[in-house]
């Protein structure tokens, strides 16, 4: 649903570390339309290496194969051809991340939506989205909002299955399947007794123990800034996950008026306010892959105080009207941070 803002890995050896650090192994490749990177502390013999790269890939390819838009034979695929009222059935990993995606949109009282394709497509951005050059006209816009909309969408857990309650409506879980995609795979790597572990999946980020200096895993937030690769902080991650959306790296101009590919499905129309990207820690990489999307949806005041009232550790960063970058952290975010000295990229 959103662009992610991408993470990146820190793996700076501390100056004054008194051990020599550990080996880290790297395991690398693509997936969901995107890269993956997983890097283990410690040493990893050449059969484990092998055993994990495979397994690795396979639960990826998995996860992919039932919940990508791009595989016509996808379970969202196939369901996405379906006419109403008719139960499909689904891989229990889908029904698991429909259901996730429903409280997350129920938490955000619609902000987050695995429907709003129709609209996405609408106005110029995704798999078979229209012209940019015209804007869509209002009876366009209530069209596709008929076709959109959480609600429309039922879940049957035994044998797990989805219903839509009206045609043309679709399912798109990009803004919450590679969250969702990091836990499995931190899964596996626990299955496996792997202890200490950094996982990144299309910048969203799940980490465990230590990387090889012996210190939690630092993890860079990006500078929501058009065009650049700078870093906008670095925080330290044990046992956590995080996840961004931001909203810097796809828009079109139309007579001198950009428009964001953030696609407000309350209203049919991309945002218009200055927050510029949101940042969640949370255990879970799947939920807050989902509420970075929504929080980010909701604006910088009507997501602040859902961060507030839900006590979410979030990190929103606003776009003065200077250009500059603001940081705005909930007192959750404040509080997991508290005491720990701040890291200057």
């Amino acid at each position: 649903m959103c662009a992610r803002a991408a993470f990146l890995t820190l793996a700076l050896a501390g100056a004054c570390s008194p051990l020599a650090p550990l080996e880290t192994v790297r395991f690398e490749g693509e997936t969901m339309g995107t890269t993956y990177l997983v890097q283990v502390a410690g040493p990893v013999s050449q059969s484990e290496r092998i055993g994990i790269s495979r397994e690795l890939q396979q639960r990826l390819d998995r996860i992919d194969g039932w919940m990508s838009t791009y595989d016509p034979s996808s379970d969202v695929s196939r369901f996405n051809m379906q006419p109403a009222g008719e139960r499909f059935p689904i891989a229990q990993s889908t029904f698991d991340v429909l259901r996730e995606a429903r409280a997350v949109s129920e938490l955000t009282q619609g902000a987050f939506d695995v429907t709003v394709a129709p609209l996405v497509r609408l106005w110029g951005f995704g798999a078979g989205a229209k012209d940019d050059s015209e804007l869509p006209t209002d009876a366009e816009i209530t069209e596709a909002q008929a076709r959109t909309g959480y609600a429309q969408l039922t879940l049957f857990e035994d044998p797990p299955s989805v219903a839509k309650s009206a045609d043309g409506v679709e399912c798109d879980l990009s803004g919450i399947a590679k969250g969702y995609a990091v836990d499995e795979v931190a899964k596996l790597l626990d299955e496996r007794g792997v202890r200490d572990f950094m996982v990144e999946i299309g910048g969203e980020v799940r980490t465990s123990g230590k990387n090889a200096e012996g210190e939690a895993w630092r993890i860079g937030i990006e500078k929501p800034i058009p065009g650049a690769r700078a870093l906008e902080r670095v925080v330290r991650l044990s046992g956590l996950s995080m996840a961004t959306s931001g909203d810097y790296r796809n828009f079109y101009e139309v007579d001198g008026k950009l428009y964001s590919h953030l696609i407000d499905p309350r209203t049919g129309r991309p945002v218009a306010h200055r927050l510029a990207s949101v940042s969640v820690v949370a255990h879970s990489c799947m939920r807050a892959d989902a509420l970075a999307s929504g929080l980010l949806v909701l604006g910088p005041d009507a997501g602040f105080d859902l961060a507030v009232q839900k006590d979410l550790a979030v990190l929103f960063l606003i776009r003065s009207e200077d250009g500059e970058i603001e940081e705005r952290p909930s007192p959750s975010f404040e509080q997991l941070f508290k005491g720990v000295p701040r890291i200057e990229p």
